[in-house]
């Protein structure tokens, strides 16, 4: 049987080596570190060039430590027909106009039928209330609809074992 597959936006490796202290990041952080710890047993994880760039563009000081979390990743390419979906998402108003952002993840885990994308994004990727528009979308494009999750909610399984 094949594991599910994963499409690990830059938020993940991001919060895997966050350093703030806040109570609510702090738990983010030991979620996604979690998560990561036992996903390869339960997932195939992938994440794109996208991220990779993401990860280069932000804090330098930590860009080492954040890119060796996904350096082992296959990469999913970005065909031309990718930058198609990412215009027509901006279009619809399914993401931001930021074509390098939040729209290529979508279509990258879209595109590549990953049956989730994992991501801290909750404001435009991991929002409920959201869900419904992209769903629309992509049934439009004749797009498969990955299922947009944080780490938390891949831990499901893994809390479920731990107390029976």
């Amino acid at each position: 049987m094949t594991k599910p597959r994963v499409y690990v936006e830059t938020s993940i490796p991001s919060f895997y080596v966050e350093r703030r202290t806040a109570p609510d990041i702090i738990a983010r952080r030991d979620w996604t570190r979690e998560w990561w710890d036992n996903a390869p047993n339960q997932y195939d994880l992938v994440t794109s060039p996208a991220v990779l760039d993401e990860l280069m563009g932000d804090i330098p000081e930590r860009t080492e430590l954040r890119l060796a979390v996904v350096r082992d990743l296959p990469l999913l390419a970005i065909e031309p027909a990718i930058l198609e979906i990412v215009q027509t998402y901006i279009q619809h108003k399914v993401m931001p106009a930021h074509p390098g952002g939040d729209a290529i993840h979508l279509a990258l885990a879209s595109f590549h039928k990953c049956e989730f994308l994992a991501t801290w994004n909750c404001r435009h990727l991991a929002n409920a209330n959201k869900f419904g528009h992209i769903r629309r979308v992509n049934t439009l494009l004749g797009l498969f609809v990955p299922t947009l999750v944080t780490p938390l909610e891949l831990l499901g399984d893994n809390n479920e074992k731990e107390s029976e």
